[in-house]
């Protein structure tokens, strides 16, 4: 991604954060992390994060969502003799439609971005809105996606190795790279 559209994006997710109450310090403000996951379609997939704290024992973050943008489907798969990622998800503004494995919904609300269907292939519907959460275990395929307002989601979670998820889309790069 280009840094003026890095730029852009991070204003959004700030402005974001403020109408949901989510206060940060202009020192963490520098620190939000946005993920286009190398696909370039940063509207449609990605996700603006930001990490409190990340320790050995435990993680939290503030998810930002733009209006109908995805998190591609991945799971967290054990790492170094630990089980993997716990998550758990809490919805501060909007509304998120998670993916999980189980009956699948009959009429869902969140769509695969074009072009990436074959990728999504969870699809029991967990709908979260403000003060709704839900935990997803270690290991479990998932995907998730904004509604038309967009998304705040607060992550309290076991220790993040996000370098280490699984994607199924074997394009998806997670590691951000902005170019000037």
């Amino acid at each position: 991604m280009r840094r003026q559209q890095f730029l852009e994006v991070k204003e959004i997710a700030l402005a974001y954060l403020k109408k949901a109450g989510i206060v940060l310090t202009p020192q963490e403000s520098e620190r939000i992390e946005i993920a286009d996951f190398g696909l370039n379609r940063l509207e449609e997939i990605g996700l603006q994060l930001f990490v409190y704290m990340n320790t050995e024992r435990c993680c939290a973050k503030e998810l930002v969502l733009l209006p109908g943008q995805t998190c591609p489907q991945h799971l967290h798969p054990p790492v170094d003799g630990a089980l993997g990622k716990e998550e758990t998800f809490r919805c501060r503004y909007g509304t998120v439609y998670l993916y999980v494995p189980g009956p699948k919904a009959e009429h869902p609300h969140a769509s695969p971005p074009a072009g990436r269907e074959k990728y999504y292939t969870v699809w029991h519907e967990i709908v979260l809105n403000p003060g709704e959460q839900y935990t997803i275990y270690p290991n479990t395929p998932h995907w998730f996606q904004a509604g038309p307002e967009g998304a705040i989601v607060s992550e309290f979670s076991t220790k993040s190795t996000d370098e280490h998820d699984i994607f199924i889309d074997p394009a998806i790069d997670r590691v951000p790279r902005i170019a000037d």
